[in-house]
C-alpha cells in the first residue's frame, strides 16, 4: 500500500493544479444542489416495527384526525386572576378562532369547554392538530400559530407552546462551535510550529465537510433523515479531516527538517507513511459508522452512513486535496531550525516514554483501576429520548413543560396513548370492552387520570389517554408502560389489539430496541478491531491490547456521561437544564464513532514502533522512538478532536450536546490515559512476544506495509534516526 500510494503521491503533486481544481469544482456542484435542492430533516426518531410505531401506522390508517402533529397552546393567568374570567375566557376564544384558521390546522380544543384547566383555573391548555405529521408541519403554520396568539397576549396571558409539532430546532454554528475551531487552530499552531502550516489543515477539513454535509443535505431530498444526522456529519468529518491533514502535514516537515530533502519526495513519503496510516484508520471508522446498519434502525443507519461519507471525503482530501496544497507552497513549510523542528517532537516525548515503561506493570494497573472507577455510574446507565424539560430553561418548549407540571402534575408531560384495535370484535361487544380496558388501566397504581375513550368514525378503533404519576424521564413511568401492556391479553382474548403508544412510549421502545442491539453491535466492533489491526501490525497481542484498550475507553466515557447527564452533576457549568436518562442511540453512537477514532490513534502511534522494529529488531527502543516521533502528533490531534467535539457541549439542543460531551471526553481518555499510557506500559511488558504471529496465521495475513519498509530507501532518512539522537539535536 505504500509504495502505491508513494507513486500515487508523486502523480498529485505534479498535477496539482488539477486536482485543486477538481475539489473545488466538486465543492462549487455539490454545495449548489445542497443549498438549492435539499429536503426536509426530521425531528422524530421513529423505528418500524416497535409497539408505539405500529400505533402510530394505525392511526394514520384508520383515524388520520388522531395521527397529525400536535401543538399544545399553554395559557397562564398571573398571580390572583383566572382564566375563566370573561374577559380572559374572551381573548382565548378570540385567539382559538385564528389558530383554527391556520393552514392545515383540523381542529382546536377548547380548554374552558374540555376543562383542561388546572384546578386553580390559573393554567390551561388546547391542543390544536395539524393534519400532516409533527416533522412535516411548515415552519410558517408554526409562525402562524405563534401570531394567532396576540390577542390573549395583548390580554395579558402568558403564552408557551409545547407538543410534538413544535419540537425545538437543531441549529449549528454557535460561538462554542466556533470557539472550538479557534483552539483546533492554536493547537495545529503549536504542533507544526507555523501559522501557515497550521492554515492548511483547517482549510482542506473544511472542503471535505463542506462537500460532506452539503452533499447530505441534498440527499434529504430523497432519503428521510432526522436533524441529528446532519451535524454528527459536521462533527466528525470536521475533527478528523483536520486531524488526517495533521498526520501528513507533520511527517512532511519533520522530513524537510533535513536540508537535502527533496520537497517533492517529502510529499510523497509523507502520503505513503502517514498516509498509508490515514487511509487505514479512516477504514476503520468508515466500517465502524456503517456498522451502525446492524442495529436494523432506520434513521440511525442513515446517520452512520451519513458521518462515513463525509469521514471518507476527509480521506480522500487527505490523499490528494493535502498533497496538492502541500506541492502548492514547495519550501514555504521548511522548517527554519533543522534543531528546532527535529527537538520539539522528540524530547517530551522520550521522557514520557521512558517514565511509563520504567515501571509498566504499575502504570498498567493504576490507569486500569483509574478507568474502571470512571466506568462505575455506567452500571445504572437508562436510556431514553430528552423530554421538553432537557430544553434550554428560557425555550417556549421548557416554559411550557413547567406550566403543565406545575398546573396538572410531574406525570402530565408523560402522556401516554393506548390505542385500541376493535376490528375484529363484534360490534355489540365494542363498547363494553373499551369500558372494561379503560376501568383495569386506571386502577394501576402509577396512573393519575384516564380519559373517556375517542373512537373513529366506524367506531373500529379506539384512544384513550393515560395520565402517568411520574414524568417521562422516570424510572416509573417505564415500568408502568411494561406493566399497562400487560393488558393486551385481555383484550386480545375478547377479538381486539391493545397498543401503548405515545411520545413517551415511542421513546421508550426505541431506548430497548437499541438496547438489545447494544451486545452485537459491541461484538461486531471488538472482532472488526482485531481483525484489521492483526492484518496491519501482522501481531496477535497488539490487537488484543488494543481492542481491551478501546473497550476501557468506552465504559469510561459512559461512565462520564451517565454523572453528568443522567445523575444531574455539573448542570449549572454544562448548562443542562434538567437531568435524565442518557439518549438512547449515544451509547451506539460512541462505541462507533470512539473505535474509529481510537484505532486512528493506535495506527499512528504503533505503526511508528513498528516501523523502528523492523529497522533495528529492537521492541524495547522501538516503544521510546514511536512514543517519541507520535506523542506529539497524537496529543495535538486528540486535543483537536476534543475542541471540535468540546465546541458542541454547549449547543442547546440536548442530544447533541450529550453526544459532543461523550466523544470529548472519551477521546481525551482514549489518547492520553489509554494509547500515549497503557499502551507503551503494555508494550514494554511484552517486549518482543508483542510482535509475534503463528506460521499459518502469518502466510494468510495480507502484507499491507502501511509503515511504507519497502519504500526507497534514503542514505539519511529520518525513519532510522533514534529517540537519543533526536532528543540530543
Amino acid at each position: 500500500m505504500a509504495s502505491r500510494l508513494y507513486t500515487w503521491a508523486r502523480w498529485v503533486v505534479r498535477r496539482r493544479g488539477r486536482v485543486i481544481a477538481v475539489w473545488l469544482l466538486l465543492l462549487a456542484v455539490v454545495g449548489g444542489l445542497g443549498i438549492t435542492l435539499h429536503g426536509k430533516v426530521t425531528t422524530e426518531f421513529s423505528v418500524p416495527g416497535i409497539e408505539s410505531q405500529k400505533a402510530q401506522d394505525l392511526l394514520k390508517e384508520k383515524f388520520p384526525e388522531a395521527a397529525g402533529g400536535v401543538a399544545r397552546v399553554v395559557f397562564a393567568v398571573p398571580e390572583g386572576q383566572k382564566l375563566t374570567e370573561p374577559k380572559t375566557a374572551a381573548a382565548v376564544e378570540a385567539s382559538l378562532r385564528k389558530a383554527a384558521g391556520v393552514s392545515g390546522v383540523v381542529n382546536v380544543s377548547d380548554p374552558l369547554k374540555t376543562k383542561t384547566v388546572s384546578p386553580d383555573l390559573r393554567i390551561g391548555y388546547a391542543d390544536v392538530r395539524f393534519r400532516r405529521q409533527a416533522s412535516d408541519v411548515p415552519q410558517s403554520a408554526k409562525d402562524a400559530l405563534s401570531r394567532a396568539m396576540a390577542q390573549a397576549r395583548d390580554a395579558g396571558l402568558r403564552i408557551e407552546f409545547g407538543g410534538s409539532a413544535m419540537d425545538a430546532k437543531t441549529e449549528v454554528g454557535g460561538p462554542a462551535e466556533v470557539v472550538g475551531v479557534v483552539i483546533a487552530f492554536a493547537v495545529l499552531a503549536l504542533a507544526l510550529g507555523s501559522l501557515i502550516a497550521a492554515g492548511l489543515p483547517l482549510l482542506t477539513a473544511l472542503v471535505g465537510v463542506a462537500i460532506g454535509v452539503l452533499g447530505v443535505e441534498f440527499m434529504t431530498r430523497y432519503v428521510e433523515m432526522t436533524s441529528t444526522a446532519t451535524v454528527l456529519a459536521l462533527m466528525i468529518g470536521l475533527a478528523v479531516g483536520i486531524d488526517y491533514a495533521l498526520f501528513i502535514i507533520s511527517r512532511h516537515r519533520e522530513q524537510l527538517a533535513d536540508p537535502e530533502q527533496d520537497t517533492e519526495d517529502s510529499i510523497a513519503r509523507a502520503v505513503a507513511t502517514a498516509g498509508g496510516a490515514v487511509v487505514f484508520a479512516g477504514a476503520t471508522v468508515i466500517i465502524a459508522l456503517a456498522a451502525l446498519a446492524v442495529t436494523g434502525i432506520p434513521f440511525l443507519t442513515v446517520m452512520g452512513l451519513a458521518a462515513a461519507v463525509t469521514v471518507l471525503l476527509a480521506v480522500l482530501v487527505a490523499v490528494s486535496l493535502v498533497p496538492a496544497v502541500l506541492a502548492l507552497f514547495g519550501d514555504r513549510l521548511r522548517p527554519r531550525s533543522r534543531a528546532t523542528a527535529e527537538r520539539a517532537p522528540g524530547a517530551w516525548g522520550l521522557t514520557w516514554a521512558r517514565a511509563v515503561t520504567r515501571k509498566p506493570l504499575l502504570v498498567l494497573l493504576a490507569g486500569v483501576i483509574g478507568l474502571l472507577a470512571l466506568a462505575v455510574p455506567a452500571r445504572e446507565l437508562r436510556l431514553g429520548l430528552p423530554s421538553n424539560a432537557s430544553q434550554p430553561v428560557d425555550s417556549t418548549q421548557h416554559k411550557s413543560y413547567d406550566l403543565l407540571t406545575k398546573g396538572f402534575g410531574a406525570g402530565f408531560n408523560a402522556t401516554l396513548t393506548a390505542v385500541v384495535d376493535l376490528r375484529d370484535m363484534p360490534a355489540a361487544d365494542r363498547g363494553s370492552a373499551v369500558t372494561h380496558l379503560r376501568a383495569s388501566l386506571a386502577g394501576d397504581r402509577g396512573v393519575a387520570v384516564v380519559t373517556q375513550p375517542v373512537a373513529n368514525a366506524d367506531s373500529t378503533l379506539a384512544v384513550i389517554a393515560v395520565v402517568p404519576k411520574t414524568g417521562p424521564d422516570a424510572r416509573a413511568t417505564t415500568d408502568l408502560v411494561y406493566r399497562l401492556r400487560e393488558n393486551a391479553p385481555a383484550v386480545d382474548k375478547a377479538g381486539g389489539t391493545l397498543y401503548i403508544a405515545g411520545t413517551t412510549a415511542a421513546a421508550i421502545d426505541v431506548a430497548g430496541k437499541l438496547a438489545d442491539a447494544l451486545p452485537l453491535f459491541i461484538a461486531i466492533i471488538v472482532v472488526l478491531a482485531l481483525i484489521l489491526l492483526t492484518i496491519a501490525f501482522r501481531s496477535l497481542l497488539v490487537p488484543l491490547k488494543a481492542a481491551l484498550g478501546f473497550l476501557l475507553s468506552v465504559a469510561a466515557s459512559l461512565g462520564a456521561t451517565v454523572w453528568v447527564f443522567q445523575d444531574g452533576h455539573l448542570n449549572g457549568v454544562l448548562d443542562i437544564p434538567s437531568a435524565g436518562p442518557v439518549t438512547s442511540f449515544l451509547p451506539v453512537l460512541l462505541i462507533g464513532v470512539l473505535f474509529g477514532l481510537a484505532m486512528d490513534y493506535e495506527v499512528f502511534l504503533v505503526s511508528r514502533m513498528r516501523e523502528h522494529y523492523e529497522h533495528t529488531d529492537d521492541a524495547t527502543e522501538a516503544i521510546t522512538h514511536g512514543v517519541a516521533r507520535s506523542g506529539r502528533v497524537v496529543s495535538a490531534a486528540a486535543l483537536i478532536m476534543a475542541a471540535v467535539f468540546g465546541g458542541f457541549v454547549f449547543n442547546h439542543d440536548p442530544i447533541i450536546k450529550s453526544i459532543g460531551f461523550a466523544l470529548a471526553f472519551g477521546v481525551l481518555v482514549d489518547a492520553f490515559v489509554v494509547r500515549m499510557t497503557l499502551v507503551p506500559a503494555a508494550m514494554a511488558l511484552l517486549g518482543r512476544r508483542a510482535w509475534g504471529l503463528p506460521r499459518w496465521l502469518d502466510r494468510i495475513t495480507p502484507d499491507v506495509d502501511i509503515e511504507g519498509a519497502r519504500l526507497p530507501v534514503r542514505a539519511e532518512a529520518e525513519a532510522d534516526r533514534k529517540p537519543d539522537e533526536v532528543a540530543v539535536r
